[in-house]
């Protein structure tokens, strides 16, 4: 296990532009803010979305894109520096009209409206190569 204690000291409340993407629009708040680390919560609905599942066995990411328009039940992720730059890595459980749910790690997806809860930590945290699971993590 890796741990660190970490501190906040900002809280922010955002309604994500419409046909915006939703990572990205969050990102770029980071950047505006000069937020290094955070942890956010989300909901609203988005106009299409890019999901992916990490294959651990051939330790690559499957992509799904689904082209319809789907709710966002709930949405968590985390901020962190990914070469130097606000990476937002989103999983999000998404909906569509018949009730049936998607989830996995969202890479894009076209806003129709989105609301974030972010909480920003003072201590910067940047993600690292990690040989085991062939993933960028944080700590």
């Amino acid at each position: 296990m890796n741990y660190r204690a970490v501190e906040s000291s900002r809280e922010f409340l955002l309604r994500l532009d419409n046909g915006a993407d939703w990572r990205e629009e969050i990102e770029e708040f980071a950047e505006l803010e000069d937020i290094e680390s955070a942890w956010f919560n989300a909901m609203g609905a988005v106009q299409d979305a890019e999901v992916w599942f990490y294959d651990q066995t051939e330790q690559d990411y499957r992509s799904v894109t689904f082209d319809e328009p789907l709710e966002v039940a709930a949405c968590v992720g985390n901020v962190a520096l990914l070469d130097d730059e606000p990476f937002a890595h989103t999983h999000a459980v998404l909906s569509r009209r018949s009730g049936q749910s998607l989830a996995g790690h969202l890479n894009a997806a076209t806003v129709f409206a989105g609301e974030v809860y972010l909480r920003a930590f003072d201590e910067p945290l940047e993600r690292e190569h990690d040989d085991v699971t062939d993933l960028d993590l944080w700590l």
